[in-house]
């Protein structure tokens, strides 16, 4: 009879909300939390943690469980490999582009594993570690490619006067945007000293009438990060007490810059084509070397050479091809300047017969044809 009222209670709760209710007394409801902690820049599929180890589930509960990620903004820069159980990244994460200049920088998303009778929610929290993957960034005085700036330093100046102030900063958090200051070279060193951490060019002697008007110094800016990264500005100064001193010296200096460019830029010039000149000269030589190789090694071949006998001239070989035959005798004495030469015709026949009274030779001049004699050498051959 005592729980006879709470049942007739019981009973009153009908419809969507008395289903609620039994749904609520049925599920177990497990609620978690997991932080990890990565540094940024990570290579996609970097393991991040374990996840199914931390929650002290086993893979086959995470499979039939079908364990997701559904909720999270960012929820695209992580993966959940529910067949391994662990939590990878899915794209490249970037701190200074996902937070900015809000530190810590973190991210949290919804995982949930779920069965008939049991509901895992477990808050998953992401927290992006800095790197030192920026360097430092210049904004005073500003780099100009066209015009020249200069700081005015008057001759009166004392010590410790304020020149200029280098203005930098670093996109990193923590000590990876410390930033320190260091003069690399300057016109003169003696002069001119730069602030460790504040970037101040100040004066450390009094100024003279014997320092020269035109003044560079070179500043190095790095921050504090492992490795450290660095940044170089240049600062020009001139020591001058009017206005017009400056500009006249520093046009000059444009001047002179530019007439060093244009330097360069004609010694860049000269060697192209003083190169381009040998590599033809060297192509020529060579071509010609290939050249005459090749007609030597044509001329000395081993091939059969076909006579040509231009019109005229004697057939040796009694082939028939040639008109005529001519003889050519020569007449010489002991005494060379007797000597004859005669060309005689077609067909003739010239002997020489000596008269023994006389000592002396005699030429006998036949018009009988070589080629009727039976023992004649063409006639042998025939």
């Amino acid at each position: 009879m005592a729980f006879q009222q709470p049942l007739d209670k019981w009973r009153l709760y009908r419809g969507p909300t008395r289903i609620i209710l039994l749904l609520f007394f049925c599920l177990n409801v497990v609620s978690g939390q997991i932080r990890y902690s990565i540094p940024e820049e990570m290579k996609k599929g970097s393991l991040i943690g374990n996840v199914a180890q931390d929650l002290g589930l086993d893979l086959k509960r995470l499979r039939s469980g079908r364990a997701r990620i559904v909720t999270g903004e960012n929820m695209q820069y992580t993966e959940l490999k529910a067949d391994k159980g662990i939590l990878v990244v899915n794209e490249r994460i970037d701190r200074e582009q996902l937070c900015g200049d809000v530190t810590p920088c973190s991210f949290s998303f919804e995982m949930i594993l779920e069965n008939p009778m049991e509901l895992h929610h477990v808050t998953i929290e992401l927290m992006i570690q800095d790197q030192n993957d920026n360097p430092p960034q210049v904004l005073y005085p500003v780099q100009t490619g066209g015009s020249l700036v200069a700081e005015i330093v008057p001759r009166s100046a004392d010590v410790s006067y304020l020149v200029t102030k280098v203005v930098a900063v670093d996109v990193d958090s923590g000590q990876n945007a410390w930033l320190s200051y260091k003069l690399q070279k300057a016109t003169d060193r003696a002069l001119f000293e730069v602030g460790l951490q504040n970037g101040e060019i100040r004066t450390i002697r009094q100024v003279t009438d014997k320092d020269v008007v035109k003044q560079r110094l070179t500043v190095i800016v790095e921050d504090n990060g492992q490795p450290s990264r660095s940044a170089t500005v240049i600062v020009n100064v001139a020591v001058a007490d009017s206005f017009p001193e400056v500009l006249s010296e520093f046009t000059d200096f444009t001047h002179d810059k530019e007439y060093n460019d244009n330097m360069t830029f004609y010694l860049v010039l000269a060697l192209a084509v003083v190169s381009f000149l040998f590599i033809t000269c060297l192509v020529v030589i060579i071509s010609v070397k290939i050249y005459r190789w090749r007609q030597a090694r044509f001329y000395h071949s081993n091939l059969p050479v076909i006579p040509y006998y231009p019109p005229r001239y004697s057939d040796t070989l009694g082939t028939g091809t040639l008109q005529h035959v001519y003889n050519y005798d020569t007449c010489r004495t002991t005494d060379s300047r007797k000597s004859d030469f005669k060309f005689s015709g077609p067909g003739t026949q010239n002997i020489l017969i000596m008269d023994p009274s006389s000592g002396t030779m005699q030429r006998i001049q036949s018009e009988k044809n070589i080629l009727d004699e039976p023992d004649s050498p063409l006639e042998q051959f025939h």
